[in-house]
């Protein structure tokens, strides 16, 4: 289904990072929410190295329809040269909430 509510994940450097970007992801209407979520830890190798760092955690409700615009859109909000984004299907939950969120970024709702 083209109009199916996913989960996008991603993280960001510090919670006014991710608050922004949050903020600019709903008001697009590219995200019907965004959980944050501080105090995460990463540890990852990048370019050699492995770094570990303080994250936060952004849940970002949108649906498939959505999730190239919002794919661009992240890509240029994210301070990080390679953004994490994966996306992960909804199979299930409350049929009045996973409404709201194809409502919600529904382009001109």
């Amino acid at each position: 289904m083209s109009d199916a509510p996913l989960i996008a994940l991603t993280t960001l450097p510090s919670a006014e990072v991710a608050a922004a970007v949050a903020r600019t992801l709903v008001e697009e209407q590219l995200a019907a929410c965004v959980n944050l979520v501080p105090g995460v830890r990463s540890i990852y190798r990048w370019q050699g190295a492995v770094v570990d760092d303080a994250e936060v955690l952004c849940l970002i409700k949108t649906t498939r329809d959505r999730v190239d615009a919002l794919t661009a859109r992240l890509v240029v909000l994210h301070p990080y040269e390679v953004p994490e984004l994966v996306t992960l299907p909804i199979d299930g939950g409350f049929a009045p909430y996973l409404a709201w969120v194809l409502a919600a970024v529904a382009p001109g709702a």
